[in-house]
């Protein structure tokens, strides 16, 4: 019987030490030597303390800041309940809840991914007409002309990857903080 448990168990704990442990700590090793900013957590900081991660979005409501999307995690951009809200296009909860966020913008059009949660619920970025829509309330609340707010929303952006994948975009963290630095608010 020990002839055939033993090499059973020698090959478990090989494959649990080899892809377990060493195989992780390598790619770790490699992540953090080769992209330690990601690696890190994409952490932003600000007079030597972290403001956030420009991998994860935060909730703003004060109307002198880009608001995030929608979040369906938890009470609101709780990483730990990262999740979408399971929702179909069919569902008239969903409806109800995207009808009460056209109703709060107020100014019509409204971009989809301002009324919309995104799948994981933590989306730290807007689309460039989401960003652009929002640019006169948080030109109001700063004092300054929308057209200065657009122009740093342009500054901001992200392009496409490789010129042609995927949206441009805004991260919201990024911008606010561009704000903060370009158009204080007034005190």
């Amino acid at each position: 019987m020990t002839s055939i448990l033993r090499p059973a168990f020698t090959a478990v704990l090989f494959f649990t030490l080899l892809l377990g442990i060493a195989a992780p700590l390598a790619m770790t090793g490699i992540a953090q030597a080769v992209f330690p900013y990601q690696a890190g957590g994409s952490l932003i900081e600000r007079g030597g303390k972290v403001v956030g991660s420009a991998l994860i979005g935060q909730a703003f409501s004060a109307p002198g800041y880009f608001h995030s999307r929608p979040s369906a995690a938890g009470d609101g951009y709780d990483a730990s309940a990262s999740a979408a809200s399971q929702l179909g296009p069919t569902s008239e909860k969903l409806m109800g809840q995207i009808r009460e966020r056209v109703a709060a913008e107020g100014r019509q059009p409204v971009p989809a991914d301002a009324v919309t949660a995104s799948g994981s619920g933590l989306d730290p970025d807007v689309s460039i007409a989401n960003a652009r829509h929002q640019a006169e309330r948080v030109a109001a609340a700063r004092g300054v002309s929308a057209a200065e707010v657009t122009r740093l929303i342009d500054q901001v952006a992200t392009p496409q990857e490789l010129g042609f994948l995927g949206e441009a975009r805004v991260n919201v963290l990024a911008l606010n903080l561009a704000l903060d630095e370009k158009m204080p608010l007034a005190k």
